[in-house]
């Protein structure tokens, strides 16, 4: 589909699934070779990055665990900048290596919380893999370890991004149109 509308907008096709794919194979490339005998904890942020976390962590070749966290900080198209823990941290991080997947950082007010919720919790080293990166919007002062592709400061959906809970499913990733 070149257009959809999702709720009350109109998005077009800004990124097709084998472009995508590519940019998940190479963050997994990466990290295995980064984080060889790390033993990581990979924390996927919700509800996001589950598609994105589903067909990395496949990549992934190393031994590690998985977990999840669910944050929210967006109404519509625009961030609160406030941040909110919907589902916490169960496991225990203290001294091992914690690499946090996020679909995508604009401002990077969530992910610098959540960073800084890791180092209060002895996180012996914190890495962030994101699918997208708004290089555009970031507005904190942290490294982003691995980054599948910088885009524009547009408002996105599919591939497990939304506008107000839809257009999570679509396999590709649309722009925004329309914005009234």
């Amino acid at each position: 589909m070149k257009t959809i509308k999702v709720d009350d907008k109109r998005f077009s096709i800004y990124l097709k699934a084998p472009e995508i794919e590519q940019a998940v194979d190479e963050i997994a490339v990466k990290i295995n070779h980064d984080l060889e005998g790390a033993d990581p904890l990979f924390l996927v942020v919700l509800n996001g990055a589950f598609i994105f976390a589903s067909d990395l962590l496949k990549k992934i070749t190393i031994p590690c665990e998985i977990s999840f966290v669910k944050l929210s900080s967006y109404v519509g198209t625009k961030s609160t900048s406030i941040i909110r823990e919907l589902i916490g941290l169960d496991e225990v991080v203290s001294g091992r290596t914690v690499v946090i997947l996020e679909d995508i950082i604009d401002t990077g007010l969530t992910m610098g919380a959540t960073i800084e919720k890791m180092k209060k919790l002895e996180a012996k080293d914190v890495r962030i893999a994101t699918l997208l990166f708004k290089p555009n919007a970031f507005k904190m002062n942290y490294q982003i370890n691995y980054i599948g592709i910088k885009i524009p400061n547009d408002f996105i959906v599919g591939y497990g991004l939304d506008y107000n809970g839809y257009g999570r499913n679509y396999p590709e990733i649309y722009k925004i149109t329309d914005n009234d």
